[in-house]
């Protein structure tokens, strides 16, 4: 296959060479620490010639015969110059240096250098780098990936103290959330306080909202890559924390005589110790622990592979009544390569896995579920020449989805052991995509991604009269189970149901002058595994179903079209971005439906669509003593659920409703202030619309009993949901020739004290009988303090 590939790429590159030119590529690495860095700028001076470091730092750029000043720069770090004469093929490694010594202080909003950014037709993408996370306020002081990414616009959270995310409307499930590759299928920490990723094991994070390059597949709405540091190829390294709810360790050093190196990270709570000081708390544990992983060797200077891995649990007992478990688990070996100065190319074998546990020890019973996947993926990246890079591969990924066990934890139970039908499915995806600079000012990225799905068998299917897994009861006025005709079985070797989808890309820049530029993009991406949930939020209940006979996948087209402008020396940056995007096949629940325990999801079900549509804004400051951005974005998200072949008005009638993540208005200030060499300030504000929620609009008697009657889905919101938070960075020994560096962080959570409503339920008061709303808020105001140390 080696051969075949460079076969075809020597065609291309005779084909497109029409005179005498040269390559150069090489790494770009951290001088203090030989970490590679991602979305670097390699260009040649005074020309249009440049390349951009991939996530493995690796660079290459192809020009005509001559003498060059060949300049790298990336945000935060110290630009480097070198005269070169370009009359053969060569390469070239560059260390660079940050532009501070202190503690992790890079004082910018990480992006590609904005001379690149203004060019590149990608769009809709945010980059975040580690050390901006940290200056971010955070709830019990830690510090959070999915905390900050919420700050940006177009990105809001399903409700106070979560840590799952919903992008431009759409549902969490709809996110690709990757860690060094391998999906994370549960993103929360302590039901949603906190999210999986520790921050000292981080290197850079990218979320793509829309314009989703072709190599990612599987998911209608957004794609959050995260990846983890390689470790630190020059000396011994700890960076750590210690706060009020947990700590952290993370501990770096060269291995293999310098020629690879290491990072283990640890963190874990301790909430659980102090609980025994509150009576109503005494027998309750609350705790979560997390461990990553990573190595890498270089076999030669063409050739490096790497192991990396995550393992996270979450430990919940509510006064021995209530216990639950859950946890992601990952792995991936990669191996990168090098097969000349143009070609290069990534091979992953990544292992998956998310279960989660309940014992409810009032019934006596223990439910298990979890899902896991097995992902073989090649990636290459092509440097045709100055104008035209190409990327392209495949991947195969294969599910076991085990919707749950449910055992009698003794005999005196209740409950029967039920074991659901365990689901297997195999996804498959081929693409190519290229990025080509058509004109001096107009660049495009074009791809095609073509994916495929089959629902394997090993399991029984049943079936029902007409096809009808949901029909509509007219004398009742509800959805109820579809009559069944019977079972069939399919076996391991044969396929169920198999659907095969096109997912074309296009981006394309258009440069007005140096400073500004306006950009469009259309998107078309298919997504076969549908999270099952009545809830707005992550919870460890979720159920997960792949797309088969009666369940079809999601498929989406996003029009993105935006505005962007750097101004006052880029010191200041604007961006504005609107886009439509609509999704088919979007399944929601039916009134009163059981999405716990049950083989047969598709009768609690009906499909539907939806829309989403917005305006967002982020204005930024990046240089200077005082940096931050304000974003706003003004958005609708809405669904409509027909009654189709069941039958009936469908969901609200089968009018368009608010989905559980439509916010009208959502703005975000983050501004972070550098008083001087030992103190630094940060503070942001949020504020959204309420989340659309269901409210009684009336009541009614039966036979002595009050029941509810409800307005329409989602035709009611919460209150606005608003807050301040601060912090303040203290750095008592920065001396830039100290090994040992230590920061204080104080920080206060919701400053002003803001009950902000998590939920609001209505009950009959037992003593007036009167119908009463109570307010549900999580948090209030919340002190904080951390110690961060590195050495």
């Amino acid at each position: 296959m080696k051969h075949i590939i460079l076969g075809f790429c020597l065609l291309l590159n005779a084909f497109l060479f029409a005179q005498e030119k040269f390559t150069i590529r090489g790494t770009i690495k951290d001088v203090k620490n030989g970490e590679t860095l991602f979305g670097a700028s390699v260009f040649l001076k005074g020309t249009t010639n440049g390349s951009m470091t991939n996530e493995y730092g690796f660079y290459s750029i192809t020009a005509p015969k001559g003498n060059y000043t060949l300049v790298v720069s990336y945000l935060g770090y110290e630009e480097m110059s070198k005269e070169i004469k370009l009359t053969l093929d060569q390469t070239l490694n560059f260390e660079v240096k940050e532009l501070s010594t202190e503690l992790d202080e890079i004082i910018i909003t990480a992006e590609e250098p904005e001379r690149v950014s203004i060019k590149k037709p990608q769009m809709s993408v945010s980059k975040l780098n580690a050390s901006t996370i940290k200056q971010i306020p955070a709830v019990l002081g830690e510090v959070d990936v999915v905390k900050a990414i919420q700050m940006l616009p177009g990105v809001t959270n399903g409700g106070e103290g979560t840590a799952g995310f919903n992008v431009r409307g759409g549902a969490v499930d709809q996110n690709l959330v990757l860690l060094d590759e391998a999906i994370i299928y549960n993103t929360s920490h302590f039901f949603g306080f906190f999210s999986v990723f520790n921050t000292d094991a981080i290197k850079d994070v990218k979320l793509y909202k829309g314009d989703i390059p072709s190599k990612f597949g599987g998911r209608v709405s957004s794609v959050l890559d995260v990846r983890q540091k390689d470790g630190n190829s020059k000396q011994f390294g700890l960076t750590g924390g210690i706060g009020l709810i947990s700590s952290r360790l993370a501990a770096e050093a060269p291995i293999f005589k310098d020629k690879g190196s290491f990072l283990v990270a640890g963190r874990a709570s301790y909430a659980h110790l102090f609980l025994p000081a509150f009576e109503d708390l005494k027998d309750d544990k609350i705790s979560f622990y997390d461990l990553n992983l990573k190595t890498n060797y270089e076999l030669n200077k063409n050739n490096r592979i790497y192991l990396s891995g995550y393992f996270g649990r979450d430990v919940f007992d509510l006064s021995k009544i209530v216990k639950n478990r859950y946890g992601n688990a990952s792995g991936n070996l990669r191996w990168n390569h090098v097969f000349n100065d143009k070609l290069f190319s990534n091979l992953s074998l990544i292992y998956s896995k998310y279960d989660y546990q309940i014992i409810l020890d009032f019934i006596k019973l223990d439910w298990k579920a979890n899902i896991k996947n097995y992902n073989l993926k090649y990636d290459f990246g092509y440097y045709v020449n100055e104008k035209l890079k190409l990327d392209f591969g495949f991947s195969g990924i294969l599910y076991n989805l085990n919707p749950g066990e449910v055992k009698p934890t003794s005999e005196s139970s209740p409950i029967n052991y039920l074991k659901l039908e365990q689901k297997r499915a195999f996804e498959s995806g081929i693409y190519v995509s290229a990025e080509q600079k058509i004109t001096n000012r107009l660049t495009a990225q074009y791809g095609l991604r073509f994916s495929r799905f089959s629902r394997l068998g090993g399991q029984n299917i049943t079936n029902y009269q007409n096809n009808q897994p949901v029909v509509y009861n007219d004398v009742l006025g509800i959805y109820e189970e579809g009559e069944t005709s019977g079972e069939t079985f399919f076996k391991k070797s044969e396929s169920i149901k198999t659907f095969n989808n096109l997912e074309p890309r296009l981006g394309l820049s258009y440069q007005l002058n140096e400073v500004s530029s306006v950009k469009m993009s259309y998107t078309r991406a298919a997504q076969y595994l549908h999270l099952l949930s009545n809830t707005s939020a992550v919870t460890p209940l979720d159920v997960w179903a792949p797309s088969g006979k009666y369940i079809k996948p999601q498929l989406s087209n996003q029009y993105a079209v935006g505005y962007y402008k750097n101004f006052r020396d880029n010191k200041y940056s604007l961006e504005v971005e609107t886009y439509f995007k609509t999704v088919k096949n979007r399944i929601d629940y039916v009134d009163g439906s059981n999405l716990i325990g049950t083989n047969t999801i598709e009768t609690e079900i009906l499909n539907g669509e939806m829309r989403a549509y917005g305006l967002e804004v982020l204005l930024r400051k990046n240089k200077g003593k005082f940096t931050g951005w304000f974003a706003y974005t003004l958005s609708k998200a809405e669904q409509r659920t027909l009654g189709g072949a069941a039958g009936g008005p469908g969901i609200n009638n089968g009018n368009w409703y608010n989905t559980p993540y439509d916010r009208t208005h959502d703005i975000s200030i983050t501004g972070i202030y550098k008083l001087n060499d030992k103190w630094s300030f940060s503070g942001n504000f949020a504020f959204q619309t309420g989340r659309p929620v269901t409210y009684p609009n009336g009541q009614y008697q039966y036979e002595g009993l009050s029941i509810a009657s409800y307005s329409g889905r989602n035709e009611s919101r919460l209150p606005s949901y608003h807050r301040l938070d601060i912090s303040a960075t203290y750095r008592p020994n920065n001396k830039p020739d100290k090994r040992w560096k230590g920061e204080w962080v104080f920080g206060l959570y919701n400053v002003y004290n803001r009950k902000n409503a998590a939920s609001i339920s209505f009950l009959q008061n037992s003593d007036t009988g009167r119908n009463e709303a109570t307010r549900t808020a999580i948090f209030g105001l919340i002190p904080s303090v951390t110690y961060n140390f590195k050495f």
